[in-house]
């Protein structure tokens, strides 16, 4: 992989950011815009930091972010239900939230995704991390298993959403790819 992964400024860089989501996750105009305002919000709280993905050109390709959870924010009001039902709602104290992780199409299955998501995990404080993906079988289902997230709850429904989602969880460090938290990997 000729990337760089580094700190990204993502309020000075959420129009570059959203145009990787947009094409990553299928984004409308109308659904960047509404995303925009939400990004630049969270930018805004307590311990939000942003990781991001870029060529040797500095093009960015791929950016994560996320900040300690937080149980009044809107993502915990929603998933704490379905938490609760299967026991899984202590996973809202103590974790760090990756609130979004994209890669443009043409740069996925590098290790893009990968370095992003262990890098701002590694600079988290907390001894977890959650995050919600759409729950189907899927490339970035398959890579936050094989990082140690498990399923805590499934099928969860948020407003205006169209599919639903999975709610996952992993103790940190995540693991590498010899399937071993980073403290326990080979150099």
């Amino acid at each position: 992989m000729d990337l760089v992964i580094g700190p990204l400024d993502l309020s000075a860089h959420v129009d570059e950011a959203l145009a990787v989501q947009a094409i990553a996750f299928g984004l409308g105009p109308d659904e960047v815009a509404v995303r925009r305002q939400i990004v630049l919000r969270h930018m805004t709280y307590p311990g939000a930091r942003a990781f991001g993905a870029t060529t040797r050109e500095g093009r960015l390709i791929g950016f994560v972010y996320g900040m300690p959870n937080d149980r009044t924010h809107w993502w915990s009001t929603v998933v704490e239900p379905y938490l609760r039902a299967l026991g899984n709602e202590a996973w809202l104290d103590d974790s760090f939230v990756i609130t979004e992780l994209h890669v443009h199409p043409v740069y996925q299955n590098r290790g893009a995704g990968r370095a992003l998501i262990t890098t701002i995990t590694d600079t988290a404080a907390e001894p977890r991390s959650i995050l919600s993906a759409i729950d189907t079988e899927s490339p970035a289902r398959a890579l936050y298993r094989s990082l140690g997230y498990q399923d805590l709850a499934r099928r969860v429904l948020f407003p205006s959403a169209p599919r639903p989602y999975a709610v996952m969880g992993a103790h940190l460090p995540l693991l590498r790819k010899q399937g071993r938290p980073a403290s326990q990997a080979a150099p």
